[in-house]
Formats: structure tokens, sequence, C-alpha cells
């Protein structure tokens, strides 16, 4: 039977991945310009990282009043979702989203553009995600060297983006201090994880398509669907206890599609002997991008609040 390369395997409202390899986007995001936005008193800017590759962050700081104007501001790195294929740390949704979290937390973010698949398949944007980390923690930027606390660095993340949180940590393990940035909290927000085995709650029709997405983004990865860096749990990943950080929010919505790989995910990392303080929030009757979608529902303020309490530190 002669196979149809026309043929539509991965049908979304965002984008649609045919059998031959090639993806349509179907929602290109408008760009939101950078500046300040007068509601939050944030002020955003964008900065070239790497002209070499394209590399590049928004940076949204707070306004001097908030949080303590003699204070310097955490610095979170924020890595936005989309299955490594779709939208920009510049669209309304990533763009608002993050210009309210520096808004609420105080924090001065660094929004990474990193490079999409196929495209730039990856491991580019996991690529992207380390040189974005690096050159936060070096506070080259005027904004950074003035505002901001090297000291206390961030790291958080989105689904897709919420993965590359958990790459970044297992790379900073390699490094010895003081080479490598010192990292206070990761939060992960329905980080995107899969595996070929099946974890209890999972359904195996939405785990077997996101499993094509990643092979469509990743097509070189090693193990396909376990392959480390989707499947942090799989034989052979790096040791849980080895992740880079001093804290940890992990967060997921009840009827995420991610929820079960987010519980098992969070509940090794516990059980594991990691050393740092793990967090965990799961919002009843929420989905999928929920607080992107609806940014002021009583949910989505609730996560917000959570998060600011955690930069906070508690």
């Amino acid at each position: 039977m002669e196979v149809d390369a026309d043929e539509v395997v991965i049908d979304y409202n965002s984008f649609r991945i045919y059998r031959s390899g090639k993806m349509d986007r179907l929602r290109r995001p408008a760009r939101v310009p950078a500046g300040l936005e007068p509601a939050t008193g944030v002020t955003s800017k964008d900065v070239v990282l790497d002209a070499s590759t394209g590399l590049s962050a928004r940076l949204f700081l707070p306004s001097r009043g908030a949080h303590g104007s003699s204070k310097k501001h955490p610095i979170l790195v924020f890595f936005h979702g989309g299955a490594f294929l779709i939208e920009s740390a510049v669209s309304p949704w990533y763009h608002g989203y993050v210009a309210s979290l520096a808004a609420a937390a105080g924090v001065l973010a660094v929004s990474v553009e990193y490079r999409l698949a196929p495209e730039h398949p990856v491991p580019a944007a996991y690529d992207d995600a380390w040189a974005a980390l690096q050159w936060a923690a070096s506070a080259r930027d005027e904004w950074l060297a003035e505002h901001g606390d090297v000291a206390r660095l961030f790291v958080a993340g989105h689904s897709a983006g919420g993965n590359m949180v958990h790459d970044v940590l297992v790379k900073l393990a390699s490094f010895s201090q003081p080479a490598a940035p010192r990292i206070e909290g990761a939060i992960l927000l329905h980080p995107w994880f899969g595996g070929s085995t099946l974890v209890e709650g999972e359904d195996a029709t939405k785990a077997k398509e996101m499993a094509m997405i990643w092979e469509f983004a990743c097509p070189g990865a090693v193990g396909g669907v376990d392959n480390p860096r989707m499947n942090p749990m799989a034989p052979g990943a790096p040791a849980l206890e080895s992740l880079r950080c001093q804290r940890m929010l992990v967060c997921t919505g009840e009827k995420d599609w991610s929820a079960a790989r987010n519980r098992a995910y969070y509940a090794a990392v516990a059980a594991s002997a990691w050393r740092g303080s793990t967090a965990w929030l799961e919002l009843e009757g929420e989905g999928h991008v929920f607080f992107l979608e609806n940014p002021e529902c009583t949910k989505a303020r609730e996560l917000m609040d959570r998060i600011v309490s955690f930069v906070n530190g508690s």
C-alpha cells in the first residue's frame, strides 16, 4: 500500500504536521512591541544575545517603586511553551504573562526567544536556553547589572519551556562551582515530559500523539520519547538528585494532558536524594495553558500568587 506523504498525522489549531515531515503553522501570533506598560509599570526591551544564532530575549523591568525601590530585583529566566515548534517570547500570550509575572513578583524577567523546530531541530532550543541562562547570570546587560540580583537567579517555563527548565538544571550539574550559575529556584509550569511506558493516569492516545510531536521536533533523539531530555525517569537518565537548584515548584492542572507525567516527575524528585526543597500545586478543573488563555480567572490568580510566594521564599 502506497504511503500518502500528504497525510496529516497531527492536526492542532495552531499547527499541522504531515507524514512527509512538512509542518504548517496555522496561527502566527502578532508581535507585541516592547516599551512601557502604564497598567503595570513594567518596561520591556529586546536584546540580541548571540548574533551568530539569532538568539534574543525580551527583558521585563518592574517599576522603580515596585517591591522596594532600593532593592535589586531577583532575575528570572523564562522559557515559553509551544512544543518546540511554535510561539514566541514577544507574542501576546507570553509578553502579557511575563510582564504580569514581573510586576507581581518584582522580578527582572528574561524571556528567551529561542530557535524553533523544524527549521532548527531540537537540541537547538536547549542550546539557546543554556546560552540565555549563562548570559543572564553574567549580567552583561545594563538592566541586569544595575537592577538585577544575580545572587537570586530563578528559571521558569511552561510546557516545552518547563521541560527546558529541567534540562538546564541537569546541565548545571556537570559544571563545577563557581563556573556554573547558582539557581535559587526552578518553576516548572505544566512541564512536557513523556515516555514509552505509560504512568498511572496517563492517556495512551495522547501520549502517543505527544511522542510523535517530540520525534518530529527532535528527529535525532537517541531513544525517541525515552530520551532523557523528554523522559527524566528513563533508564540511564541523569540522577534526579543531581539537579542543581535550591528549591523547585512543579505546577499542573487536574485536567491537563500532562498532569500524570507532572505528578510522576514531582514524586520522583521528592523521593530522590536531592537535597533541595520541593513544592507542588495542582489546580482542580484546569487544563493545559489555562493561565495563558484566561489570566484573570480565579485559578490563574491563585497560580500567580503561588509563584510570587515561591519567589519570595515561602
